[in-house]
């Protein structure tokens, strides 16, 4: 009898905005909780999510992105007027509120707390002159062949 290979999920998050630090959060929680190991590869503008300095900070970005709710129907260019970003994330933490959801900062010690792999890509560290110092706490650092090496195994993998 051959033993069963664990159930395995490998996601790449790429982007560094409030909206987009959801996802893989939540789907790492999420599959954790139902006995999956997980790994969340932070490449290029994810690294924000996982960097001391800004992941409690993130923004909303309304400019190019037509699924922003508003009360009345806009032109996208409106999203390019000073403070659309700030009203975008207020909007969202606000929705994020009214639903009990936890912060980015709440998902990323609860994914840390139920043992997610969580590792910010060395290119894009040495890219932008961040260092291992500017991550989070429990935050490992590696490349393209770590989260290969991992995603091979893997019955899912996302690229968000």
């Amino acid at each position: 009898m051959s033993e069963e290979k664990p159930k395995r999920m490998a996601i790449i998050a790429s982007k560094g905005t409030l909206d987009m630090a959801y996802p893989p959060l939540i789907l790492a929680s999420t599959a954790a909780a139902m006995d999956v190991e997980c790994m969340i590869f932070y490449t290029f503008y994810g690294v924000d999510i996982v960097n001391k300095h800004k992941y409690a900070k993130l923004q909303v970005a309304p400019i190019a992105n037509p699924a922003m709710p508003s009360p009345v129907p806009m032109p996208n260019i409106i999203g390019m007027l000073p403070g659309m970003t700030a009203l975008g994330t207020m909007m969202m933490k606000s929705m994020m509120g009214k639903i009990n959801w936890p912060s980015v900062p709440e998902l990323l010690e609860i994914c840390l707390e139920m043992d997610v792999k969580m590792v910010a890509c060395t290119p894009t560290l040495e890219m932008t002159g961040l260092t291992k110092d500017d991550l989070i706490e429990g935050v490992k650092v590696g490349g393209a062949a770590d989260y290969l090496d991992f995603g091979l195994d893997a019955n899912i993998n996302l690229f968000v």
